[in-house]
């Protein structure tokens, strides 16, 4: 996750833990068993034709991956009133979410978002998991894509495909949380509450914005690149994982984790090793560029939520 430090007062945590807890009150359904969150839910493809982005260009078929947990409750109005949408951090997945440390805490029966009473959306952002991405085929010709396509996207998917015309609540994490900011003054009578954690609503500067010009240039640098149009990954990629893994990584976390010096350097090799493994140099550097234009800090007067 890419984090932000900001001061946040008692009153702005007591806001944000209400509005966790006031989007907690539907009438329970019959329980499900919260075993295996791993192979959870239930995945499906939303194929958008002709989805046009901010840039003008226009991708003749956009794939929105997701998954589902539950099932949409409506009201005597037809209105969805259990529908809980969980948005990703950068490099991240909506499936993400399935592990025991998180679903294990919120998903299971009587825990505070009991996936047999709300209806859990775990969407994968454009550029990541299993929707529509630059390593899919087009590379560098893949559409330059923003933070507010993203949500664009998800809002599609949301009504469009899975006809949910109303969201209890928005949780999301890093860039998640930076795309709950973005849903909150772009749909503000959506959902009934945000959650937005490890981010703020303001534009991204300062030691955050350094480490991702430093990721995005040290793939850019490489010759081996070569615009986007590489056949094997370019080393350059090896160098960007290094600024993540500073960006995302806590000291205490790592001091315990590597207490020494072999096991230290045997810890970061085996994680670089295992990423360059897993990521695509377009795909990263995508991800990080999206972020190059978001700022909700002009129009968080227009949230209501």
């Amino acid at each position: 996750m890419l984090r932000t430090r900001s001061p946040i007062s008692r009153r702005a945590l007591a806001l944000t833990t209400l509005a966790v807890c006031a989007a907690l009150a539907v009438r329970p359904l019959p329980a499900q068993p919260a075993s295996g969150w791993s192979q959870a839910g239930t995945q499906g493809d939303y194929r958008v034709r002709n989805f046009v982005f901010r840039t003008g260009d226009t991708l003749p078929e956009l794939t929105l991956h997701y998954t589902t947990l539950g099932r949409p409750q409506r009201d005597s109005r037809g209105v969805v009133r259990n529908a809980v949408l969980i948005l990703h951090g950068t490099g991240g997945s909506g499936r993400g979410f399935l592990s025991a440390s998180y679903a294990g805490e919120l998903f299971g029966p009587g825990q505070l978002l009991d996936s047999s009473r709300y209806y859990i959306i775990l969407p994968d952002g454009i550029g990541h998991g299993g929707s529509s991405k630059p390593s899919s085929g087009l590379k560098a010709a893949f559409p330059r894509y923003g933070y507010a396509d993203m949500v664009a996207a998800q809002y599609r998917l949301v009504t469009e495909h899975l006809g949910v015309n109303h969201l209890r609540l928005i949780m999301g994490t890093s860039m998640g949380c930076m795309h709950g900011w973005m849903w909150g003054y772009s749909y503000p009578t959506f959902m009934d509450g945000l959650a937005p954690f490890a981010c703020v609503p303001t534009q991204i500067a300062g030691r955050n914005r350094m480490i991702r010009t430093m990721a995005m240039d040290a793939i850019r640098a490489d010759p081996a690149w070569n615009g986007g149009n590489y056949t094997s990954q370019p080393p350059g990629l090896r160098a960007a994982q290094m600024m993540l893994y500073i960006m995302s990584s806590a000291p205490l976390v790592q001091q315990a984790q590597a207490p020494t010096r072999d096991q230290a350097d045997s810890v970061i090799r085996a994680y670089l090793d295992a990423r360059m493994r897993s990521t695509d140099a377009n795909d990263f550097l995508y991800q990080f560029d999206a972020s190059r234009d978001y700022d909700p800090s002009p129009h968080l007067a227009r949230i209501s939520a």
